[in-house]
């Protein structure tokens, strides 16, 4: 059975290695592990010029928008909250030019943490600027449980209820158009959300998969990227 090819975006950030400091794409490893664990081929992405995310997504067979920073609030028409972290311009626009690049030529999507809420701007939808109890300390991820919707895409990964790693302190408010709500955590927050009448596999997690033990999210992602389900 051929491997997909699945593009993560990553981030450009200084860091140090060995006797360097210097910019760097960079992206947790827990990533790329995953998709290797689901049986893809990783392909890490550079931040880039939006106007040739078109020609990225093409070569692709799946695409993992990576969590991190806070989405900029004058993408969705708000003014910044004082909790809301510092913009990161550059990659809001690179990221939502790969998602839109994924919906319009039916490639699988999946979006992590940050990656579910720029889905969700991206289709017109607003984010809650701020939320307590879904972080540990800074740098530490949390858990807590989260509820599928039945009958959704993310049901028939995850059936049950489950602990999932959680570190975000930004959420869904008002959903994008066409996106329907597929898990909730205790306290109402939306955990996850899916276009069900995309071109192809569309879903964004709140939490973090990469963090956990559990594939099945991304298991779903490399099944739909090689036309089979999970279980073949």
């Amino acid at each position: 059975m051929s491997q997909p090819l699945i593009g993560i975006s990553t981030y450009q950030q200084e860091a140090s290695w060995g006797v360097w400091s210097l910019p760097a794409a960079l992206v947790p490893a827990g990533y790329p592990r995953l998709v290797q664990r689901s049986g893809g081929l990783a392909a890490l992405l550079p931040p880039g010029d939006p106007a040739t995310a078109a020609a990225t997504v093409a070569r692709l067979d799946g695409l993992v928008i990576a969590g991190g920073a806070d989405v900029a609030p004058a993408r969705y028409g708000a003014e910044p909250h004082p909790r809301t972290g510092p913009p990161s311009l550059d990659r809001d626009a690179w990221e939502l030019a790969l998602i839109e690049a994924a919906l319009t030529d039916g490639v699988p999507l999946l979006g992590i943490c940050r990656g579910l809420q720029l889905l969700n701007v991206a289709l017109g939808g607003t984010l809650v600027q701020h939320l307590d109890g879904h972080a540990g300390p800074p740098g530490v991820f949390d858990r807590h449980d989260v509820k599928p919707v039945p009958g959704t895409l993310l049901s028939r990964a995850l059936p049950e209820p489950v602990s999932v790693p959680t570190y975000h302190h930004q959420a869904v408010d008002r959903l994008g158009s066409g996106l329907l709500v597929s898990a909730y955590a205790e306290d109402g927050t939306v955990e996850a959300l899916e276009l069900p009448d995309g071109r192809a596999f569309t879903l964004g997690v709140q939490w973090h998969p990469e963090a956990g033990d559990d594939p099945r999210v991304m298991d779903a992602l490399v099944a739909a990227a090689r036309g089979t389900s999970p279980e073949e």
